[in-house]
């Protein structure tokens, strides 16, 4: 049996996956990333080899393609793919019948549209502002002095929001913890925060061609008042998907490992 590896190299976490020659995972990492690409992406491959017994070292995998921030420090890897291709690529192979996707990575956001073959159809990309990415959704959960997990269920409990202005990270900041010192509710303002970022996404969403549904990758598609919030700015279904949404990049990256590994 021979394996295929994919590594997403992300600005803040590391993603890897490898998978056999009938494309069935066999194993998966997410790790924080280190400051320095090239260790943290040997160390996501070192972790993803003890899973699988067939194999000694990340050396011995028959194809690997990199893909991520740091795609070009990813130790024997074969190729460079970029994270919108491996993005599209993942969630095709996690769900054939997804067209849209928004990715909400650590420092930017995507739209993807993608074809049926699984490769890109058309894309836009926000990478000048932090606000609305993985970033400034850990900036306010440490503002609201929570775990990123309990900040993202806060603002389904709230009965109104509270509307966050500022469109900037530090300001948005200000803002927020003014309004917590004020006494206002605090589901009312992270409602208010993940609202924002909902129409921020809306642009992407309309590149991506996305009418009805829609596929959220990246840490933040794990945040549920994030995709509760789309669901009502943009008025679309945001799809479930069966394969943690985070490792969509590393996913795509071992499947294109896979064909090209296999001659596909």
């Amino acid at each position: 049996m021979r394996y295929f590896g994919g590594c997403d190299a992300g600005s803040t976490y590391t993603k890897c996956v490898i998978l056999d020659e009938d494309g069935k995972i066999a194993a998966s990492v997410t790790m924080k990333s280190r400051i320095n690409p090239v260790l943290s992406a040997q160390a996501a491959l070192d972790d993803a080899v003890t899973q699988v017994s067939d194999l000694k070292n990340a050396s011995e995998l028959a194809y690997l393609v990199g893909t991520g921030y740091g795609r070009n420090k990813v130790p024997f890897a074969d190729e460079n793919i970029s994270e919108i291709s491996c993005h599209a690529m993942g969630v095709h192979v996690a769900d054939p019948s997804v067209k849209a996707v928004i990715d909400i990575g650590g420092q930017d956001v995507k739209g993807i549209a993608i074809d049926t073959d699984g490769t890109v159809l058309d894309f836009a990309m926000n990478d000048k502002c932090a606000a609305g990415t993985g970033r400034f959704f850990e900036t306010m959960a440490n503002a609201f002095e929570m775990s990123l997990p309990e900040f993202s269920r806060l603002s389904l409990t709230a009965k109104n929001v509270i509307p966050i202005t500022a469109q900037c990270t530090v300001f948005a900041e200000s803002e927020v913890i003014s309004l917590v010192g004020e006494g206002k509710p605090m589901e009312e303002i992270a409602a208010g925060i993940e609202m924002s970022v909902a129409k921020r996404c809306f642009v992407m969403a309309k590149k991506a061609g996305a009418t009805d549904s829609v596929a959220l990758t990246g840490g933040c598609a794990k945040n549920d008042g994030l995709k509760d919030a789309i669901e009502k700015v943009l008025k679309i279904r945001v799809i479930d998907l069966a394969i943690d949404p985070q490792l969509m990049g590393a996913l795509g990256a071992a499947e294109f490992a896979r064909q090209k590994g296999m001659g596909a």
